[in-house]
């Protein structure tokens, strides 16, 4: 299966914070063991930078980049398709900006998942989204 990585997910896996970090490793450890592949986007990339670059981290943008780069991550680009996809699930299910694209990104893309640990994005039944234990 292909399962889209909500941002939050990749960040908790590469950063691994108390609490999250524990449960997103645990998770993706058990995809890649059933073979399972994943799909993140450009806006990915994007958001879990920011934060390293704002503070001149580059370990932590080094790990970023060997994860980005595995063989099993597909890194999808945002074309104007998902773009029209977002807008209709933001004006549908008032989800942010980012969300939307996210998600639109994954449909798009043919992902048979979407992770996340947002579970206002349940809500969304175009794609099974499963928020992380």
């Amino acid at each position: 299966m292909l399962i889209y990585l909500d941002a939050n997910i990749v960040i908790y896996l590469v950063e691994d914070p108390p609490g999250w970090g524990p449960r997103a490793t645990t998770r993706i450890t058990a995809l890649r063991a059933n073979g399972d592949e994943f799909a993140v986007s450009d806006l990915t990339r994007l958001e879990c930078r920011v934060q390293p670059l704002a503070v001149n981290d580059t370990s932590t943008l080094a790990d970023f980049d060997t994860f980005f780069t595995a063989a099993d991550v597909h890194m999808f680009s945002l074309p104007t398709p998902v773009f029209e996809r977002a807008t209709a699930i933001r004006a549908k299910h008032r989800f942010k900006l980012g969300d939307s694209l996210h998600l639109a990104c994954a449909v798009e893309a043919g992902c048979d998942r979407f992770l996340t640990n947002d579970v206002r994005l349940s809500a969304f039944s175009d794609i099974p989204v499963e928020v992380l234990p």
